[in-house]
């Protein structure tokens, strides 16, 4: 008995093992295969670069499935929040350079395209940039020496591993007039030159942008190339124009993106930046992408909170198949295409211009599974 129930054991192991090695071979071919699906960043290889944003979780190893998906399916990777002055110089003087660093070593680690954003921007600088010891205005002179500081110390830290950067964010109104923030009041619309001419200075080969939103509202579309074109005539270094991507459904009206594109490719380069497309209803229509816009809760403005309807599943896959033929009928324009977040779960849009909604702006859900917008963009690159 002893000995049929050893034998008996030894079937049990042998049959064991024999299966195990079967699944294991199922595993690593159903891994390989994975593997060899076409990503975003293959089909789009010979048009432009395909890009996403990481966020501080994601550059500090907590949602390591996030990363997985934007290494994965991008080519070029951007720095959401933690590369604007306020979070990169705090205090005057006082550089925090940890995220930075580890934000640039994932790039050159996946041999990816790196995009910095932002240098200046007036929604996101540190109080103390503006105000001397006493909190009274400083005058152009500190400032503009504040400004020189600190991208010096940003762009020279980065120099040759860095390979772009949105240099000034958001300057012109909607209208075509320069913004009155602290650094228009200070230094004038010098300040954008000076900006430009710090970040150049610093890294020559860095391809320089000025990024803005609501890019295709005729008004401001006037504004950017008045300002590009005498900056341009002056000898600054604007190498292109990021136009914000931030779309709904219904805007903005395409054909006026695409004169916009046109327009800013003949200043030259062009990036399509922070592109995500909202299903929700906007309290005010067509939006923008102003950060300090915000509106209270209403059931009414978050239509779809469980899940999106595949009627409008649909619009938004129309949508950014229409958008991206845009971009590939103009890709002698574009360098760049990139989305504002890995997925829906952390795109910005869910709390803004309404917190606590829940948007469905990107193409892989909050499971980080690929939208069917997303074989639809492949499918449409291939057949270019």
């Amino acid at each position: 008995m002893r000995s049929n129930r050893v034998l008996t054991f030894l079937i049990f192991i042998s049959v064991s093992l024999t299966f195990a090695n079967c699944k294991g071979s199922k595993e690593i071919d159903s891994t390989t295969h994975h593997s060899s699906e076409v990503k975003l960043k293959d089909a789009f290889e010979n048009n432009f670069h395909i890009g996403t944003t990481l966020n501080a979780w994601q550059i500090m190893g907590r949602q390591p499935e996030e990363l997985k998906v934007a290494t994965e399916n991008f080519n070029s990777i951007v720095a959401e929040n933690i590369m604007k002055s306020a979070r990169i110089q705090p205090k005057e003087g006082e550089f925090n350079f940890e995220l930075a660093d580890e934000f640039v070593k994932i790039g050159e680690e996946n041999n990816m395209h790196i995009h910095g954003h932002t240098l200046i921007w007036h929604s996101q600088a540190p109080d103390w940039f503006f105000v001397d010891k006493d909190g009274n205005t400083v005058s152009k002179e500190v400032l503009a020496q504040r400004m020189k500081d600190h991208i010096h110390a940003v762009v020279g830290r980065y120099k040759g591993r860095i390979h772009s950067w949105d240099v000034v964010n958001e300057a012109i109104e909607d209208d075509g007039s320069y913004r009155n923030s602290k650094f228009y009041q200070i230094l004038g619309e010098d300040f954008i030159k000076l900006a430009f001419e710090f970040a150049h200075e610093t890294d020559p080969e860095a391809v320089l942008y000025y990024n803005d939103y609501s890019m295709a509202n005729p008004r401001k579309r006037a504004g950017v190339v008045r300002m590009v074109e005498k900056l341009q005539r002056e000898g600054v270094p604007v190498h292109g124009i990021g136009m914000q991507g931030h779309i709904g459904l219904n805007h903005p009206d395409i054909h006026e993106f695409e004169k916009s594109l046109e327009a800013y490719g003949n200043l030259g380069k062009v990036m399509i930046t922070e592109l995500d497309l909202s299903v929700l209803p906007s309290p005010w229509g067509d939006a923008g992408a102003e950060i300090s816009d915000n509106y209270e809760y209403e059931d009414k403005m978050n239509p779809f909170p469980d899940a999106l309807p595949a009627d409008v599943e649909q619009q938004f896959t129309n949508r950014y198949v229409e958008f991206f033929e845009l971009f590939l009928k103009h890709q002698d324009k574009i360098e760049r295409v990139a989305l504002w977040g890995v997925n829906d779960g952390n795109s910005w849009k869910n709390n803004w211009p309404v917190r606590g909604r829940t948007d469905y702006p990107l193409l892989f859900d909050r499971e980080n599974n690929a939208k069917p917008v997303v074989k639809e963009l492949i499918e449409l690159a291939s057949a270019k």
